[in-house]
């Protein structure tokens, strides 16, 4: 059916075109009080950035005198406070050049970003910014994704990244409007030129409140390893309060809130103690309960001396050792154990150990601890510990016995990568993606309960599908990977079928060959 079409007068079709037109012309015009309310931006932007000028530098005047004070403390946040301000001096720099280039393209050469007369003028930010070639919105974009970026990367904690990221963002509105702009384009095409200067007056703000956060966060990196205190007090910090019989108790004699320009007076028992940095040391040969009682004195002030005491307990005991295993309290034949061995006031590096004859190997591990790979399951296995002292002398510090079990059997899993590109492990019983399961090669057999993390080598195992008619099709592969056919069938797997991976044989670090008694489910989301 056709439709038909009402006749339009020639009077009708005058007035449309004049409404299209009077349409394009306010599209175009922007009124007197919008450009007098970019003004009044622009100047308040203006006072903002300049005040925050003022107390940055404050604030670098402040890093300076610290620096003349404590050069070796300071030096360092004094030297980052320098790079803040350069940078941040330059993109400043860079933001008023450009309003001023603005302002001379709309009122010619002595036109004034300050005191801009054609504030309404379309073309001289686009030119500016956006000519071929000439234009600088490009260089300006650059500059503040520099600038926030290298702010960034001497910030770690996270709340004052998202402040400095949100102050010196470069992103572009989800309009559709702006989809097709870059940040260039978006922010300066055909902008009123006072719109554009006021822009750049709120880039110069940003950065200048930018750059005053990061000279606080410097600020309190100075006095980051300083204690405040009220009161002065002698401490004492052994480097053990127990000792084993015939070696040394040691210990450090120190003031807190200590003057490195003197060095205080120790006397133990009323006696001077000549150490340059404190050290105390007194040899052990009896076991029991003992103190450390002594003074100190140091200058004050006014050069008089102060005195401050200080007592310290500490105990000697006999010799003894521990000995843990990291993985549970029991050993496994036929794998690498690990242990480790500590002896109270004994260095590890001084500590050795050795294992009952016929019974297994025992071996350091290089990292401090040992390797012990037990050779006879349901018997004992006696470890021995042995410490040297600082004079080389060795001492048996006992002798500790453990059990020797067989490896537990493993569970078939299925490992895959999640989104992140982490291994995961599928256990069963929950909802597989589809995806995950095409993307992996086959099957892993592991302990893996927190506790203990072995790998099994798999040799073969079966998996268990049902038709329509509920008959099971089981498929046998020959290794740890997924035949073929195996593949083909996961592909026509729909949303809620499950299949068994069950039969599964493998072998583990004990070279003991065993058929694992449970199956994994395998439910396809």
């Amino acid at each position: 059916m056709k439709i038909k079409k009402q006749r339009v007068s020639p009077r009708q079709k005058m007035i449309n075109l004049m409404y299209v037109l009077l349409m394009a012309m306010l599209a175009l015009n922007v009124s007197s009080d919008v450009l007098n309310g970019f003004t009044l931006v622009d100047e308040s932007l203006s006072k903002s950035s300049a005040n925050a000028g003022k107390q940055n530098e404050t604030l670098y005047k402040t890093f300076g005198e610290h620096m003349i004070q404590n050069p070796e403390k300071v030096r360092e946040w004094y030297n980052r406070a320098s790079e803040v301000k350069n940078l941040s001096d330059s993109i400043c720099s860079l933001a008023e050049r450009l309003k001023e280039r603005i302002a001379q393209k709309a009122d010619g050469e002595e036109g004034n970003p300050h005191n801009l007369k054609n504030r309404e003028d379309l073309e001289a930010a686009t030119y500016v910014m956006l000519a071929p070639r000439t234009g600088e919105g490009h260089t300006l974009y650059e500059a503040i994704t520099g600038y926030r970026e290298k702010m960034l990367s001497m910030v770690e904690d996270q709340a004052h990244k998202d402040l400095i990221e949100s102050s010196l963002t470069t992103d572009i509105p989800r309009r559709d409007i702006s989809l097709l702009k870059n940040w260039e384009e978006y922010h300066f095409e055909n902008m009123p030129a006072i719109a554009a200067i006021t822009l750049l007056t709120k880039i110069q703000n940003d950065v200048r409140y930018v750059e005053g956060e990061m000279l606080h966060i410097l600020a309190k990196n100075i006095d980051m390893g300083d204690v405040r205190v009220n009161q002065i007090r002698a401490l004492v910090i052994p480097t053990s309060k127990n000792v084993v019989r015939g070696g040394d108790f040691t210990a450090q004699i120190i003031l807190a809130a200590v003057d490195s320009t003197q060095k205080p007076q120790i006397f133990i028992d009323d006696k001077l103690l000549e150490t340059e940095n404190g050290e105390y040391a007194a040899r052990c040969d009896r076991s029991g309960d003992y103190t450390l009682d002594g003074y100190m004195l140091v200058n004050n002030g006014s050069g008089e001396q102060t005195r401050y005491d200080f007592l310290q307990e500490y105990t000697v005991v006999e010799p003894s050792a521990t000995v843990s295993a990291s993985l549970m309290n029991v050993l496994y034949a036929g794998f690498q154990n690990p242990i480790s061995i500590s002896a109270p006031g004994v260095a590890s590096n001084r500590i050795s150990a050795s294992i009952s004859k016929g019974s297994g190997t025992i071996k350091s591990d290089g990292k401090g601890g040992y390797i012990v790979i037990p050779t006879k399951i349901g018997e004992e296995i006696k470890i021995g510990v042995t410490a040297r002292n600082e004079e080389g002398r060795s001492q048996s510090m006992g002798e500790y016995s453990f059990r020797v079990r067989q490896l537990p059997d493993p569970m078939p899993l299925i490992e895959y990568k999640d989104k992140d590109g982490n291994t995961q492990r599928y256990r069963g019983g929950k909802p597989f993606s589809k995806q995950s399961l095409m993307s992996t090669n086959g099957i892993v057999a592991a302990i893996d309960d927190g506790l203990l993390n072995i790998g099994f080598k798999v040799l073969s195992f079966e998996t268990v599908f049902y038709d329509n008619m509920g008959n099971a099709v089981p498929l046998i592969s020959q290794g740890a990977d997924f035949s073929p056919r195996q593949k083909e069938m996961f592909r026509n797997l729909g949303r809620g079928k499950r299949f068994y991976i069950s039969h599964v044989r493998a072998i583990g670090p004990d070279n003991v060959e065993r058929l694992l008694p449970t199956a994994l489910e395998v439910i396809i989301n």
